[in-house]
């Protein structure tokens, strides 16, 4: 079971797993999500051969009773969830929101994995994590201090992790998420939120004059050009370490954290330099103050994943990334 399956990292990750010969379950309740990405999972798997059954329930995580029936109902080997509420600056003006969905419906969920003898989670966590950054790369090692809610909320569902592992068994992994990006090579899924507040989606609706104006937040960072860095993976790279972390709980690994990043950092005005030269187009920008609460650099070491589950991103590349954006963005004609 996918949970969030029909949101932007959901649907990679399940039709990932579809690909690799999975049975897949997608539990959405289309909040954030959108049922024509889980009819355009259908669309790419059935072009291939040897994949796995598509399933897709309207559900809620909140929703206790139907959880619980889902689970009785079907064979579910494990969950992956991915369910849950993530704009930082939200999170920091309705916590209680952040809390109830992301902490409150994850004990629905190991409860329902108890219940339903589900021994298996992985878990789509956050470098918010961490806070500010006291080296760089960030190891797993590194103290978990959050800034903002967003990444607090996550960090209780890692301690709810550990406990239900302790008490009722259950293995798991948390994979903590840097800054996912691009789309599948199909063209048909990518990233699409309402409103949208990461960079790539928003230089390419510059470039397609879906917005009019695009504000670079500070330009006085200790960095090569003056603009915050960040790592940015692949989504489909994301998606395979999800598939990896199953395999390797299925195997007998006990439980375990990892980062997923790239390990290499790009400016915000490397980030446009790329668009630009993907699209052909001249983006064009305004300097605006600095976000509180924005770090200079936040980049990576997935040193532990890549030595211990054998995974490495197959497009490392922001060229690559940017690319694989801009074709969705064309194909969908989304916003």
């Amino acid at each position: 079971m996918v949970t969030g399956g029909a949101g932007y990292i959901g649907s990679h990750v399940a039709l990932e797993l579809l690909l690799s010969g999975y049975d897949v379950m997608i539990l959405d309740n289309l909040s954030t999500g959108h049922r024509d990405t889980v009819d355009n999972i259908e669309i790419i798997k059935g072009g291939c051969e040897q994949v796995g059954d598509l399933h897709f329930v309207a559900g809620d995580t909140g929703d206790r009773k139907q959880l619980t029936k889902v689970m009785r109902d079907n064979p579910i080997r494990a969950i992956v969830h991915l369910a849950a509420f993530s704009q930082v600056g939200e999170s920091m003006l309705k916590p209680g929101k952040y809390f109830e969905n992301n902490v409150a419906r994850a004990i629905n969920i190991l409860e329902c994995m108890v219940q339903g003898h589900v021994e298996y989670i992985v878990f789509s966590s956050t470098a918010a994590v961490y806070g500010e950054p006291r080296a760089i790369p960030i190891t797993e090692g590194h103290p978990t201090q959050p800034t903002n809610v967003y990444g607090a909320s996550k960090l209780m569902v890692e301690e709810l992790l550990r406990w239900y592992e302790q008490v009722h068994g259950i293995r798991h992994v948390a994979l903590r998420y840097f800054n996912a990006a691009g789309a599948d090579r199909s063209g048909l899924i990518g990233e699409r939120h309402e409103p949208e507040t990461h960079l790539i989606p928003l230089v390419i609706q510059k470039v397609m004059g879906q917005r009019p104006g695009l504000t670079v937040f500070g330009s006085d960072y200790p960095t090569p050009d003056g603009t915050c860095v960040r790592d940015y993976i692949h989504v489909s790279d994301l998606a395979q370490a999800h598939i990896l972390a199953l395999e390797a709980l299925f195997k007998g690994m006990d439980s375990r954290i990892y980062n997923l990043g790239n390990g290499n950092g790009y400016t915000v005005k490397e980030v446009i330099d790329t668009v630009g030269q993907v699209t052909g187009q001249e983006v064009g920008y305004e300097i605006g103050a600095r976000r509180a609460g924005d770090p200079a650099l936040l980049v990576a070491s997935s040193e532990k994943i890549q030595a211990e589950l054998g995974w490495k991103p197959h497009f490392p590349a922001l060229h690559e990334i940017v690319a694989s954006a801009w074709k969705w963005h064309n194909l969908s004609g989304r916003k």
